[in-house]
């Protein structure tokens, strides 16, 4: 005796079809009760405040955006779909260990300790849940003086 499974019948192949097609809306409307901004506003937000640097540029690598002054590293984009993100948003900003360990004492809800650079000074910023925009600028511009020149450096106002 030879059982056989049901076959499916067209209506329910369009069920299946629907579902399978609602399942993306559901993720948005989550994110959206979530109350966070999306990671594009995120990564839009911090291009605006490097790029009005003088001379900082934006650079692809390691498959993420970075800005740099004259070709020197002093903030890096880190999106949460990356091993490096952990699941959130972030941006990794050149720093010295003492201002490092001053901001990561303050805020541990907000900053981190990068993979990688982390050892060097380092800090990371998270970019999801409603970040601390103006201290994240403040972050960025020490970041800038250290890595431009002396002169270009000195062109930025406090």
């Amino acid at each position: 005796m030879t059982s056989r499974a049901p076959k499916k019948t067209v209506a329910k192949k369009a069920v299946a079809k629907k579902a399978v097609a609602k399942k993306p809306a559901a993720k948005k409307t989550a994110s959206k009760k979530s109350g966070g901004k999306s990671a594009d506003d995120a990564l839009g937000r911090l291009r605006q405040i490097c790029l009005a640097l003088p001379e900082a540029h934006e650079v692809e690598a390691w498959g993420a955006p970075t800005f740099r002054v004259r070709n020197k590293l002093f903030a890096m984009y880190s999106s949460a779909g990356t091993h490096h993100g952990g699941g959130r948003p972030g941006v990794w900003i050149a720093s010295t260990h003492i201002s490092q360990d001053m901001v990561l004492r303050a805020r541990p809800d907000r900053y981190f300790s990068p993979p990688y650079v982390g050892p060097s000074g380092w800090i990371g910023a998270w970019l999801d849940k409603n970040p601390l925009w103006g201290e994240i600028t403040e972050l960025l511009r020490d970041a800038y003086r250290l890595k431009a020149p002396k002169k270009l450096a000195d062109t930025l106002e406090d």
